[in-house]
């Protein structure tokens, strides 16, 4: 029996586009040895953490969209909001981080 893209699987296929996005940053960050902005900074989002933190709060990330994309990829329409969502969380992560760290 094939499975049916429904409203909820497209909603998880985008939000895990968006956790694999901001899992970039972050590992490359952390696995290049340079401290980053993230969540865990002080101030929160604005400072930098160290690279280990980075390198873990990707993996939390990417395990996140592993979590979230089981099951939502199911035909191509999951596999464009998983797109969407990657693309989406690029752009106001890139206008973030330019503004934070510019």
């Amino acid at each position: 029996m094939t499975q049916r893209t429904t409203p909820a699987r497209l909603t998880r296929a985008f939000a895990a586009g968006a956790l694999a996005a901001n899992a970039v940053p972050h590992g490359v960050a952390g696995l290049s040895g340079r401290r980053f902005t993230s969540p865990f900074a002080r101030p929160p989002g604005r400072g930098d953490s160290p690279a280990p933190v980075n390198v873990a709060w990707s993996a939390v990330n990417a395990g996140g969209a592993a979590l979230l994309a089981r099951g939502a990829l199911v035909d191509g329409r999951g596999a464009a909001a998983f797109g969407g969502g990657a693309v989406a969380a690029g752009l106001l992560l890139s206008w973030y981080f330019e503004r934070v760290r510019g």
